[in-house]
């Protein structure tokens, strides 16, 4: 999955597979996440949020089951 460099302390870049809805994230620690069945509009406030760990903590972290990649 292509990933986007982000501005963020917390996260390095994240990737989006609307037809799987699949939500990919690096983290700084090196770490690299997909979470699963978030919706498009999940991804689209992801990308758009001052602060995207904030965003992502807040509406991500707890919400979807997750695999690491």
């Amino acid at each position: 999955m292509d990933r986007i460099i982000v501005n963020s302390s917390n996260l390095v870049s994240v990737g989006y597979n609307k037809e799987v809805q699949a939500l990919e994230v690096e983290f700084q620690s090196g770490n690299t996440y997909q979470y699963l069945d978030v919706p498009e509009s999940v991804y689209q406030g992801l990308m758009i949020a001052a602060s995207k760990g904030e965003y992502f903590h807040d509406n991500i972290l707890k919400e979807y089951d997750f695999v690491e990649v």
